[in-house]
């Protein structure tokens, strides 16, 4: 082996375990997170609601945030406004289609700083198949705690809003005094909070 070629695979054998120990995983906490939306209805007040079943990951650059990875899944079918007969017409065709679509998920594709302990989270959002760049607003990830069980958590907040319609959510009826039933436009908001593997 040549003397160049020996330094460049010295160097490396240095270098990735310094990277690899700069990266730090972390999972979703479902039963301390929220993953939750609200939308106006006949444009006088707002419906909310969530999803609880869920999980995530954030793949964090200990020397560069910017370099993190975000990607998370829900269940469709966990939905509820607290209202039955709502939640199965949200659940039909006219809406997610759960029996075709079970699953929506995100996964960043760029993470900017924004100030101070805040955050753009860039990436891939899918639903019903059909997948648009959306931008999260963050705040976090907050220093890292330790539990009563010695674990390591952060917590991180984050929120956007949707156009439904790209998402083939298109559903609606026009009401008599001008307007529609429901908003097209869609608030979603995260809380996080997750465990060091």
């Amino acid at each position: 082996m040549k003397k160049s070629s020996f330094m460049i695979v010295a160097a490396l054998g240095l270098i990735l375990p310094r990277l690899a120990q700069a990266e730090e995983t972390w999972v979703v906490d479902s039963m301390h997170s929220g993953v939750g939306f609200a939308v106006r209805h006949m444009m006088i007040s707002n419906v909310s609601g969530f999803f609880s079943k869920f999980s995530g990951k954030v793949t964090t650059n200990a020397k560069d945030v910017t370099r993190s990875v975000v990607e998370a899944e829900v269940e469709v079918g966990s939905i509820t406004t607290q209202v039955p007969a709502r939640d199965k017409h949200l659940l039909s065709p006219d809406f997610f289609d759960v029996a075709k679509y079970p699953k929506m998920t995100f996964k960043s594709t760029k993470i900017q700083k924004a100030s101070k302990g805040k955050l753009k989270i860039i990436g891939d959002l899918t639903i019903r198949d059909k997948t648009q760049k959306v931008t999260f607003d963050a705040v976090g990830p907050t220093k890292a705690i330790k539990d009563m069980q010695g674990k390591m958590r952060i917590g991180l907040q984050a929120s956007t809003t949707i156009d439904r319609r790209k998402f083939g959510l298109t559903w609606n009826k026009a009401l008599e005094a001008g307007g529609v039933a429901v908003d097209t436009k869609v608030a979603l908001h995260l809380t996080l909070e997750l465990v060091k593997q």
